[in-house]
Order: C-alpha cells, then sequence, then structure tokens
C-alpha cells in the first residue's frame, strides 16, 4: 500500500493561518498519528488529505498519485481511493448495518454480489455480522464506531483516514476500542492516519505521532522518542506529567557538565554524549524519573525532600515533593507514611527542553540528535 506525502501545506481560513508549511511522509503501512490541542490544525491537514478540504498551497500524493498540488490540480474526495471514519461516526439512521456498510459500494455502482459479500467480510472484520439487520439507534457508542470502520473499509482502500474516532466513547470502551482498531491495522496493514488529542491514545497506538501546535508540526518520531526527549517545553507538557528544573549549565569534563539551578541543593551533575554549551537551560523530568524511597545510585544525586501531597491514582500513588524551593511530581507504588522521604534521580528520565517548539525536520520521520541523550548521573 502506498505512502502518503504531504509537503509544505498551508492554510488560512480569513485572518488565521490553521496550516504552516505542514510537511511529512506517512510509510507504507504504518499508523502515524497527527497529536495536538484544539485548533492546531490536525483535523484540517487529515481533512485536506482525505479532499474535504482544499489547501491554499502546497502537495499532498498517495504513492505515485497526486492528490492536490499548486497548480490547482485536486482530485475529488470520491476517486482517492481513501477510507475515511468521522468523528461523529455519521451513520444514515433509517438505514441497517449492513445498508450503511454496503453505501459507498453502490455509490461505486458495484454489483449486487460483489457488494453483499464485501458487506460480510467487513462486518466480521468488526465482529458486527450478528447485527447486520440492526439500525445505529440499536447500537452501542462503540459499535456504531465499528459500522463506521466497516463502511471506510468497504471498498478496499489503499490508506485509512481516521478523525478523533474515539472521542465520544467513555474511558473504558475507548480503552477496548483502541485495543481492537491496533489489531486490526496490523492485521490489514493498511497505512493510517490518526487524529486525536489524546495523548494515552497516541501513545498506545502509533508507530509514529506527529505533534502539531498553532498549525505547524514541532515534533516527530516514535512514542518513546517523542515522550522521553520532547525538545521543546509544550511537547513535554502535552505528552504528559514533566516537572522543570531551569537552572545554567557549568561545563566539568569533556562530556560531563553541572545543572546549576537556584536552591536545588548541589546541583544536577550528568555525563551526556554531547555537553550542553555554558548557559541558561531547562532540564525536563517525568515523574517516574523521581525515585523515593529507593536506595541511591552510588556517585547519584540524593536529596531529602518534603512531601506535600500525595494523590491516590489507583495502581501508583502521584506525589508532590519540595526540593530545595522545587515543588516536583513523582510516583511510588505505594503510600509512604513519612512526612520526609528521600529522592533519587533516574537519568534515563531526564532530557534538556527549549522553550521554542519551532518547526520540526520529518522527512523520514527520524529521531532528533539535537537533544543530549542521557547516559548516566555522575
Amino acid at each position: 500500500m502506498p505512502e502518503i506525502t504531504v509537503r509544505r501545506l498551508t492554510q488560512t481560513f480569513g485572518a488565521v493561518k490553521v496550516l504552516d508549511q505542514v510537511d511529512f511522509t506517512v510509510p507504507d503501512g504504518r499508523f502515524v498519528t497527527l497529536l495536538g490541542p484544539s485548533g492546531c490544525g490536525k483535523t484540517t491537514t487529515l481533512m485536506s488529505i482525505a479532499g474535504f478540504h482544499t489547501p491554499d498551497a502546497g502537495t499532498i500524493a498517495h504513492g505515485d498519485r497526486v492528490l492536490f498540488d499548486a497548480t490547482g490540480r485536486s482530485l475529488p474526495a470520491e476517486r482517492r481511493d481513501l477510507g475515511v471514519v468521522f468523528q461523529s461516526c455519521a451513520l444514515w439512521p433509517h438505514l441497517t448495518v449492513a445498508e450503511n456498510v454496503a453505501f459507498p459500494l453502490r455509490v461505486r455502482k458495484a454489483g449486487r454480489l460483489e457488494t453483499k459479500q464485501r458487506v460480510t467480510d467487513v462486518l466480521e472484520l468488526v465482529e458486527l455480522v450478528p447485527r447486520a439487520d440492526a439500525y445505529p439507534h440499536e447500537l452501542s457508542g462503540g459499535q456504531q464506531q465499528r459500522v463506521a470502520l466497516a463502511r471506510a473499509l468497504a471498498h478496499g482502500p489503499s490508506a485509512l483516514l481516521l478523525d478523533e474516532p474515539f472521542s465520544n466513547l467513555d474511558a473504558k470502551l475507548r480503552d477496548r476500542a483502541r485495543e481492537w482498531l491496533g489489531g486490526l491495522q496490523r492485521d490489514l496493514g493498511i497505512t493510517t492516519v490518526f487524529v486525536t488529542h489524546d495523548q494515552t491514545e497516541a501513545l498506545a497506538m502509533s508507530d509514529h505521532i506527529l505533534v502539531m501546535n498553532g498549525g505547524r508540526i514541532v515534533r516527530a518520531g516514535t512514542p518513546e522518542d517523542v515522550y522521553q526527549r520532547p525538545g521543546n517545553r509544550f511537547v513535554a507538557e502535552f505528552l504528559g506529567r514533566c516537572n522543570f528544573i531551569t537552572g545554567t549549565a557549568r561545563n566539568l569534563d569533556g562530556s560531563a557538565w553541572l545543572l546549576e539551578a537556584p536552591h536545588l541543593p548541589g546541583g544536577l551533575p550528568f555525563h551526556t554524549l554531547t555537553a550542553p554549551p555554558p548557559g541558561p537551560v531547562t532540564l525536563a523530568l517525568r515523574p517516574e524519573a523521581l525515585l523515593l524511597d529507593t536506595p541511591a545510585a552510588p556517585g547519584g544525586p540524593t536529596w531529602q525532600a518534603e512531601i506535600i501531597h500525595a494523590t491516590f491514582l489507583g495502581d501508583h500513588y502521584l506525589y508532590t515533593v519540595r526540593v530545595g524551593s522545587h515543588e516536583l511530581q513523582a510516583l511510588h507504588r505505594r503510600r509512604l507514611p513519612e512526612a520526609t522521604v528521600q529522592v533519587t534521580l533516574a537519568p534515563e528520565g531526564a532530557t534538556l527542553v527549549t522553550d521554542d517548539p519551532a518547526p520540526f525536520p520529518t522527512e523520514g520521520l527520524a529521531p532528533p540528535t539535537s537533544q543530549p541523550t542521557f547516559d548516566n548521573v555522575l
């Protein structure tokens, strides 16, 4: 199945630039997620690929086929060989499940026997053959989304576009739906572009994540890479809880350096592949990088911290602790009865970030090389 290529896509609505030089490639057979807050341009990007929006400039290609380019060429949506699932499901209320699924085949004037067989095949895929004669109002929200997906797959598209398909489901149904969809996508090997504002969905389902903000892609990479090395403060905060320590980098010896931060006892000594230049830096620490009540690694930074607050989250606690003048969040499996606790930093959970969410180069979705990798704490 061919890859999807988007180059320098620009879209303006009135005085608002919704897309600003959006540029990426979705590799053949991969599950790529456009992740970002409301209004960041992710749905506009998806609808431009689908053919429901006409961009102001740029190029969209699907394999060797140009879907849109700056010369004014724009292939109609029905000729783009794409399956689209909308946030609202958009099922015909007066048609049965089977009739809804058959609709795109009838538009394409498929034969009666071909249509019947194809409807049966895709309903088997989404596990809804027993509900073929039911109407949308007789289905649960999760079943309605599966009907919408079956309809999108009915004509055998070479790529699938999904616009926040689980946003109307409750938490438990969302968990089940994303596991089911992820398994189906892997089984089919279909190139997929998925839009969501839900970080958990993006991290759990994606081969690659494109983080958008203000109409631009500000970070791209695998889920692990984007989470562990966000590159800038916006991405670090958007991908989950994160602590920030701002201070001054001072070189020690070779690739060893020290982060000196106000009111942080002893500072933070690091050994990285590349030491940052001396000057102001911001360190991002995920809560899981702060180990509470754990024996310190030899030579690692350890502090006594005051427990400010503990929140029970089922299988773990989220603690707010004070180290010097810094209030930091940390995770721990059990309730700690003490008012003070020992805090140790796990270096693999630390990374440098900038305050500027500049556009991120997405050619090939390669991992970044500009941010230091933290091998160990001195």
